[in-house]
């Protein structure tokens, strides 16, 4: 059975998804691939899971760094997961281009990574909005630019 919870951010609504377990899924209201994959046979409830997710985004929001990690679930390809487990890599507060990521695993495939980032079904949690262009310059983010803009300031602003 799939779990859903709707989270009010001061970047606007969030969809929290997640299963017995983990957290599977964490998209803004409105974004690119919203719910992509979540099933249609859901029930709202909090899960263990979500109250997790649901503190560290309080603690995220609040401007600190949270101190743990909610239970997280990353359903893709191989390939895809493997990036996204790459991504929780980057440290609170600091970026990594998309070619240093491209680096970082070992691959060939710029554009493969750049859709594997985009496909990332857990937002925050999960840090795509740390991975930027070659030259800095805010590329891409499925929850809107401009609330990646944010998320790095927020970080920038009460990081190490």
């Amino acid at each position: 059975m799939t779990y859903t919870y709707n989270y009010s951010s001061p970047l606007g609504e969030i969809l929290l998804a997640a299963n017995d377990n983990s957290l599977t899924g964490l998209w803004f209201c409105g974004a690119k691939y919203f719910a992509a994959g979540l099933e249609d046979e859901r029930e709202e409830k909090l899960t263990p899971a979500i109250k997790e997710t649901l503190r560290w985004l309080d603690e995220y929001f609040s401007g600190s760094e949270p101190g743990f990690m909610p239970p997280v679930e990353l359903f893709g390809s191989d390939f895809r997961r493997r990036v996204w487990t790459k991504l929780m890599d980057i440290p609170y507060g600091e970026t990594v281009t998309y070619g240093e990521l491209v680096k970082r695993l070992g691959v060939k495939s710029a554009q493969a990574v750049g859709g594997a980032v985009g496909h990332n079904p857990i937002s925050i949690v999960v840090p795509c909005h740390r991975v930027l262009g070659a030259d800095g310059s805010l590329t891409g983010y499925a929850g809107g630019v401009d609330k990646k803009a944010r998320l790095l300031e927020l970080e920038r602003k009460h990081g190490k």
